[in-house]
This record gives structure tokens, C-alpha cells and sequence, in this order.
């Protein structure tokens, strides 16, 4: 039997983060190809973009494969990033998203790769790569996420907020989270540990003077009963931070997986969200995975559930489909492999269609996580629906 007392651990990097930078930018130019290539006489399905980007020292590289309309010029890709970096925040001598020098070295997707996702005369389309997916939900939370992932979350949105707004001028956009929870019978009971690291704009700042700019912050993100008296709190404990983002640190995409998933606590299959179009599965089938994962514990079918998806390059159907309930589950796991695939196509195609993925909505998943979000009104986060709890019910 698995240990029901523990300490578990999760954090979060803010959308200056230099990692979460090159994610926001790749993620950018997914959403110029979706809302700029259905006007210029391409088909959604058609568009093909995997762009990763660096980001150090005022210099922004943007490489990888693309498939679009030729009105998306590399000058419109370098606006593009340009916008962003300003957005986030952005305006320092290291890193200023108007000095910056952008370098776009997108080309052409490899036909090799095409003619596999294409698959001439297959209409479901295969997938865009190998390899396995995993979702994961549970009850620990509104948002049925772990409850650490999600308050370290919710903290630096919070913090980016209120820099945003002009209420904590003296905040940079760089900073982390973490937050530790003592669970008692699998459920959080207290907060044991609270880091947070932010970049300040003031170098005459301490730690406690932070420490006064974002404690609200953090009250307001966990609820109050799980701060004590005995919570230690970690905030900049190195002392200054100054120099940060990009010019701190040298950023890449697709480095902050955990971060993006579930804080560690369910498994990831390896592969990077951000920077892809929704023909990788890195990407959708995650998503659809998540999606399943959510409605079986928003059903009240299992406290915690994790589904592993696998797929072949070229081939539309899932090679498998795997339901773990981790000992809460009310019903069989093997009846959910069986049902779960007839409430939602797992083909590359099925799952675009089912959840609208074929829109420029992915800028928005850039920070914060992919999952636990709300929904929005112009088919963002639709992987969070729980519409299909009420077939799930009847199907038992």
C-alpha cells in the first residue's frame, strides 16, 4: 500500500522566466500561423508549425519547421516575438523587447515527415510523431490538480498581476515559486515550506523588504488554513536579484515540462508542449489525455486518475490506452480503457475536432500551466471541459 502521510513538493516559473519567455514566443508564432493562414486560403488542418526558440543576453533565435501561407514573412515573425517580450515586460538593458536582436530561422517542414502526418488517402490523418502522453487529475483542488502545483501557480499570477496593474512597481517579471504540502490520509493539511525568488527592480531591496511586496500575494493564493505559524518561508534566499530573465539566464523552450503538467506528481512522457501545432500529439494527445483524466475524477469515478496514451508516427489510432486509478477508482479500469476511447476520438484528427485545437489560442497556455485553467469563451483551455461526466455516469 502507498504512503498516505508525506510531504510533497511542486513549483512554477512566471511568464518572465527565461524558459517561459522562449515558450510564450514559439506559442506566438503557433497563433500567427492559425489567425493569419485561414485568411490568406489555408485550411487550418494544413498548418504545420514546430518552432523553438533561445533567448539570452538581448539576442532572440527562433528556429524549427514550418507549413503556411507565404504572407507570413520572417519580419512578421520578429514583430511577433518583439510584442511579446514587450507584453511580458520587458525593458531593460540586458533584455529590452525594442533592442533586442531577433533572429527568425524557421524553414520549410521536411516532406518526410509530411507525406507521415499527411498520409495521402488516410482522412484521419497520422500522428505527428511517436511516443506517450500521460493526463492526470485529482481531487485536491476546485481545478482537480495537485495542490502544490497549483498554489505555486496562483501565487505568481497573482505577483504578475499586480506588476501588471502597477501595484508592485518594484517587481520584475522573472521570478519562481514553491511550495511544499504535509499530507495526512493522501489529503494536504498544511503548508511545511514557501519559496518564491522575484526579480527586483530596486537593488537596494532585501529579502525582507520583498518579502513585505509579495506576502499578500501569497496569503491570497493558499487558503488560510494551510499557512501556520511554523510555515517557513524561503523569499529570495540568496539575496539579490536583480539581473534577471534572458539576460540572467540563457532561456530555451519546452524546458519547464513539469512545471507546465502537474508539478511531479503524475508522469510526463517527455515531449514539450510549446511551439507546436496540434497535429503533435506531444501536444494534443496530452491535452486529450488530461481532458479524460479530468471528467473520470469530475464524475466521481476515482479520486486521482492517470491515463498513458501511445502513438506511431503516421498512424492515426492510439497504440494503447492505459487507466490507472491508483486504488480510488469506483469502477473497473479496464471498463474505462474500453469506454473512453468511444466518448472521444484518440485519433490526431478526432481529437482537433473535439476539442478546437485548430485556433489561435496556445499564446495563453505559455505560463501558469497548461491544465487547471478556465476554459475560455473562444475555445482556449477546452481540454478542462468536464462535458463528458454525464455519459460517464450513465455508462456505469
Amino acid at each position: 500500500m502507498s504512503r498516505s502521510n508525506y510531504l510533497f513538493t511542486s513549483e512554477s516559473v512566471s511568464e518572465g522566466h527565461p524558459d517561459k519567455v522562449c515558450d510564450r514566443i514559439s506559442d506566438e508564432v503557433v497563433d500567427l500561423f492559425f489567425s493569419f493562414g485561414p485568411k490568406h486560403g489555408m485550411a487550418p488542418n494544413l498548418i504545420r508549425v514546430a518552432a523553438e526558440t533561445l533567448a539570452t543576453t538581448n539576442r532572440v533565435v527562433i528556429a524549427g519547421e514550418t507549413r503556411g501561407p507565404k504572407e507570413i514573412t520572417p519580419e512578421m515573425i520578429e514583430e511577433t516575438a518583439r510584442a511579446a517580450i514587450r507584453d511580458i515586460g520587458y525593458e531593460q538593458d540586458g533584455f529590452h523587447w525594442k533592442t533586442c536582436n531577433v533572429e527568425v530561422l524557421l524553414h520549410a517542414q521536411s516532406p518526410h515527415i509530411a507525406q507521415g502526418v499527411d498520409a495521402a488517402g488516410n482522412k484521419d490523418e497520422g500522428a505527428g510523431d511517436q511516443g506517450i502522453m500521460f493526463g492526470y487529475a485529482c481531487n485536491e483542488t476546485p481545478e482537480l490538480m495537485p495542490a502544490p502545483l497549483a498554489f505555486s501557480h496562483r501565487i505568481l499570477k497573482l505577483m504578475a498581476e499586480a506588476r501588471h496593474a502597477g501595484q508592485a512597481p518594484k517587481l520584475g517579471p522573472d521570478a519562481k515559486s514553491q511550495v511544499t504540502l504535509q499530507y495526512e490520509n493522501f489529503k494536504p493539511v498544511r503548508v511545511t515550506q514557501i519559496v518564491v525568488s522575484t526579480q527586483h527592480l530596486d537593488a537596494d531591496m532585501t529579502s525582507a523588504d520583498v518579502r513585505e511586496v509579495i506576502e499578500p500575494y501569497v496569503r491570497e493564493a493558499l487558503p488560510g488554513d494551510l499557512i501556520t505559524p511554523k510555515t517557513v518561508w524561503h523569499v529570495n534566499p540568496t539575496g539579490a536579484f536583480v539581473v534577471g530573465g534572458p539576460d540572467g539566464d540563457c532561456g530555451l523552450t519546452g524546458r519547464k515540462i513539469i512545471v507546465d503538467t502537474y508539478g511531479g506528481a503524475a508522469p510526463h512522457g517527455g515531449g514539450a508542449f510549446s511551439g507546436k501545432d496540434s497535429t503533435k500529439v506531444d501536444r494534443s494527445a496530452a491535452y486529450a489525455a488530461r481532458y479524460l483524466a479530468k471528467n473520470v475524477v469530475a464524475a466521481g469515478l476515482a479520486e486521482r486518475c492517470t491515463i498513458q496514451l501511445a502513438y506511431a508516427i503516421g498512424v492515426s489510432d492510439p497504440l494503447s490506452v492505459y487507466v490507472d486509478t491508483h486504488g480510488t477508482g469506483k469502477v473497473d479500469e479496464a471498463k474505462l480503457e474500453e469506454i473512453l476511447p468511444q466518448l472521444m476520438s484518440l485519433k490526431p484528427r478526432g481529437i482537433r475536432e473535439h476539442l478546437g485545437l485548430l485556433k489561435p489560442i496556445y499564446a495563453r497556455t505559455a505560463a501558469y500551466g497548461h491544465f487547471g485553467r478556465t476554459p475560455d469563451a473562444d475555445g482556449g483551455f477546452s481540454w478542462e471541459k468536464t462535458d463528458l461526466v454525464s455519459q460517464l455516469k450513465g455508462a456505469f
